[in-house]
């Protein structure tokens, strides 16, 4: 069966001045839901194929080989931002999530899956490659 999973990241302490956007599919960008000083938020769904040994996620959000998606949070020139010297790309594996976790959405429709990310790197530009541990947790709306 497959399931329609609301997902949010938030972005803590964005790069001032430097765009961020989720990638969905391989050229189309998502805005921020929400966007402050302070951190910035995108929230879209993941459809999630719960059947086999595994779960499957799918959709243009879902990105990569099947046994490792992620979501990309992309930022500077591959969030469009033209006027930057920035171009990166943030990968936020999906491969945390249980089943169980799922189970526990579906039996509460108002809730979602959640992570944060930090929005500057060690080097002082926006995040970017693999982001270290990453938690997807389930919380409500």
């Amino acid at each position: 069966m497959k399931y329609q999973i609301p997902f949010r990241v938030v972005v803590s302490s964005p790069l001032t001045g430097v765009t961020m956007k989720v990638q969905r599919g391989k050229d189309e960008l998502l805005s921020p839901t929400t966007l402050s000083d302070s951190e910035m938020s995108f929230e879209f769904e993941i459809t999630v194929d719960v059947t086999g040994n595994s779960l499957n996620f799918l959709g243009k959000y879902a990105q990569g080989p099947k046994d490792a998606r992620f979501v990309y949070v992309n930022s500077g020139t591959c969030a469009g931002q033209t006027d930057t010297c920035w171009t990166r790309r943030a990968k936020l594996s999906l491969m945390s999530i249980t089943a169980d976790k799922v189970n526990k959405i579906l039996d509460d429709p108002g809730s979602r899956f959640e992570t944060t990310m930090p929005g500057t790197g060690s080097d002082g530009g926006p995040t970017c490659a693999s982001v270290k541990g990453i938690e997807w947790t389930v919380v409500g709306r």
